[in-house]
């Protein structure tokens, strides 16, 4: 049997499996593991990366520098080696096992927080100093200035990095195999575990699967940064007609 029709065949046997694993008579599994695993991990690690990135940015030592070190030593130390300290040191810790699910999750909040918390360190750094000037001077305390005239802006400069991050953590949640999460990657190795005649078919499905869910993901990115670039255009274009009859007036 040539390939074409066989991976036709095992996504056709499988399909189900590929997406959500063995729910409802088991975990849920598959893609939706994946995306689930992904979103959460994202949509807990920013507000943790928030805090990180603000701790980073303050002149007292005794916050930078315990972040900076935690930042540095997570970015430089390989995921997989993470998560295996999640996984042996987490029960340990707490006194009783943990689910598998729940260690990846917990492994890629604090992995992803590190690395989103240097994005938001960059987006704050990239406006202009006068902002923070010019809200002080408001009246605004130092703090109060952070949340309601640097943040907003930075936060929607960096959505289309978000959104690359969170393409990337969809990629890592492989690593939760060797830890047996039920993600897509587990799915497709149950298949070849049953099939164990035809590995490449199998695998190259589960490339396939990869590509269209990131690929997808990334044209989403691609079109947010174009309006985002759009709206930028467009206020400046504003705010340079809106000046012209100001310095008219003022000649």
């Amino acid at each position: 049997m040539s390939v074409l029709p066989s991976m036709i065949e095992i996504v056709r046997d499988n399909w189900l499996l590929l997406l959500v694993g063995q729910y409802p008579n088991g975990p849920l599994g598959g893609i939706a593991a994946t995306l689930i695993l992904s979103v959460l991990g994202i949509a807990l690690a920013f507000p943790l990366s928030v805090v990180m990135a603000l701790a980073s940015l303050s002149p007292w030592r005794a916050l930078r520098w315990p972040v900076m070190a935690m930042v540095y030593v997570t970015r430089g130390v390989p995921l997989l080696l993470i998560i295996l300290w999640v996984y042996f040191v987490l029960p340990l810790l707490i006194g009783r096992s943990v689910p598998a699910f729940a260690t990846m999750l917990v492994t890629l909040v604090g992995y992803e927080a590190a690395f989103l918390s240097e994005i938001v360190r960059a987006g704050i750094q990239a406006l202009p100093t006068g902002q923070m000037d010019a809200a002080r001077a408001l009246g605004h305390s130092r703090l109060g200035a952070m949340r309601y005239v640097i943040l907003p802006q930075a936060l929607f400069n960096m959505i289309p990095s978000i959104l690359s991050q969170f393409v990337s953590t969809i990629k890592e949640t492989t690593l939760g195999y060797i830890i047996n999460v039920p993600e897509l990657t587990f799915a497709a190795g149950q298949i070849n575990n049953r099939l164990l005649t035809k590995p490449f078919e199998v695998y190259f499905i589960l490339a396939i699967s990869y590509f269209v869910v990131c690929w997808t993901l990334t044209q989403a990115i691609n079109m947010v940064e174009r309006r985002i670039t759009m709206r930028r255009t467009r206020d400046l274009a504003v705010s340079a007609l809106t000046a012209i009859p100001a310095s008219a007036s003022g000649g």
